[in-house]
């Protein structure tokens, strides 16, 4: 689910599918003569005279990279809302410090304002049942790739601490200092946090309670499967909260979640409901306005906490996703 619930536009249904990645990918930096070679998630080497400078990315592929110590000339994706706030997909980024290359369509670039930033590298997201880099068509990567070599991340498959490893590394291979003081207090802050939820999680089993991870638009009501997102997965498979898994995955998107009629969005309980926070979803506000889900015991308590479905991943921004999630279900819970 992720071209949906966890990619960054909903199309028409909203919230559809990418996929899962084997775990046999190899991403490594390597030596090629005097120049730099590195072997990406696809199995594609790209191979520069120097190890790039100029380097564009997917937004949170971006935010990843830089809280890792990479500098980012451009980015493409959603970068700042309506209101002037930035996108949680794009995480730490400054909107005045880097070049937005986004095209005009999902899965677009601005091939000639990318070409203008004489790009060494464009780094993007990789799911195994979507044709391309996320965020970008199939036909808009084969444009992309005449202006700069490419490199995908894989991003699902995998647990999220070996997710953020993999853009750790990458951050290595392009010469940034990941020993430094600031990204190892980011990896402490990181466990810190898993561990408070690690402790909510053992509390809400010790008291029955369970929580149900959900999407919706006008036409449809999703329940997100977690073993399908590394973030959820993690959440339950490592910290122990108990996200409730659907009955009846789409296999048609994926398995990535179970689509409802809003006059069966009641089909599953939650104590608490986690929800899709991207501007393209529906707001828990919005949601309410169906009497059948407005009158479900989480709803009517208002018991929501939010759902960064594609935060960018690095320990820094999931140290402070974790922190802020812990803290909400404190307070949902002490209700």
């Amino acid at each position: 689910m992720r071209h949906t619930i966890r990619a960054a536009a909903l199309t028409a249904v909203s919230l559809a599918a990418i996929g899962t990645l084997s775990a046999c990918g190899s991403s490594q930096p390597e030596q090629a003569g005097d120049g730099w070679s590195y072997t990406d998630d696809r199995g594609i080497t790209v191979t520069r005279p120097e190890p790039p400078q100029q380097i564009v990315a997917q937004v949170s592929a971006g935010a990843a990279l830089q809280d890792f110590g990479v500098k980012i000339a451009g980015t493409f994706g959603p970068l700042v809302r309506d209101d002037g706030s930035v996108e949680p997909e794009a995480g730490s980024l400054d909107p005045k410090a880097v070049t937005d290359v986004t095209g005009p369509g999902y899965g677009e670039v601005n091939l000639e304002r990318l070409a203008s930033l004489h790009p060494d590298l464009l780094v993007s997201g990789k799911y195994a049942e979507y044709p391309g880099l996320w965020h970008l068509v199939e036909d808009q990567e084969q444009k992309v790739k005449q202006i700069v070599p490419t490199a995908g991340v894989q991003q699902s498959g995998i647990a999220l601490p070996a997710a953020i490893d993999k853009y750790k590394e990458l951050a290595r291979a392009l010469g940034a200092n990941v020993e430094s003081p600031k990204v190892k207090a980011d990896e402490q802050a990181f466990h810190a946090a898993a561990s408070r939820l690690r402790d909510i999680g053992a509390r809400m089993k010790a008291e029955g309670k369970s929580i149900l991870a959900i999407g919706g638009t006008k036409e449809e009501f999703f329940v997100v499967v977690p073993a399908r997102n590394p973030d959820l997965d993690y959440y339950v498979q490592e910290l122990g909260l108990p996200i409730t898994t659907p009955a009846n995955p789409d296999q048609a998107g994926g398995g990535y979640f179970e689509r409802l009629s809003w006059e069966k969005a009641n089909a599953y309980p939650g104590d608490i409901m986690l929800w899709d926070a991207r501007s393209a979803s529906m707001t828990p506000e919005q949601m309410k306005q169906n009497p059948v889900f407005a009158a479900t015991p989480a709803a009517s308590a208002d018991r929501f906490v939010e759902w960064d479905a594609v935060a960018p991943m690095s320990h820094a921004s999931y140290a402070e996703i974790m922190n802020e999630l812990a803290d909400q279900l404190e307070s949902r819970l002490a209700a």
